[in-house]
């Protein structure tokens, strides 16, 4: 099935940083864990957006919320170690 919806892959939004993305994942567990449950988050989302498992609206606010948070700490932690 084609999405037309945009990818929330760290890599993907911040190529640039993708190396960096990768190194960090294998390297600092804290790092990787915060990556975990971003991507975590952004399939619920997905899901939800694509009608495969619906979320109400309150949730899914509060998952876009905190996937944003964790988006912005994971783009800081790679920025800083590039």
């Amino acid at each position: 099935m084609q999405s037309n919806l945009l990818p929330h892959a760290l890599a993907v939004e911040f190529p640039e940083l993708a190396d960096t993305i990768k190194q960090l994942k294998q390297e600092d567990a804290h790092f990787a864990k915060l990556l975990e449950e971003h991507d975590a988050i952004d399939t619920q989302i997905t899901q939800d957006e694509e009608g495969v498992k619906a979320i109400n609206d309150t949730t899914l606010h509060t998952l876009k919320q905190q996937r944003a948070k964790l988006k912005d700490e994971l783009y800081r932690t790679a920025n800083a170690a590039k």
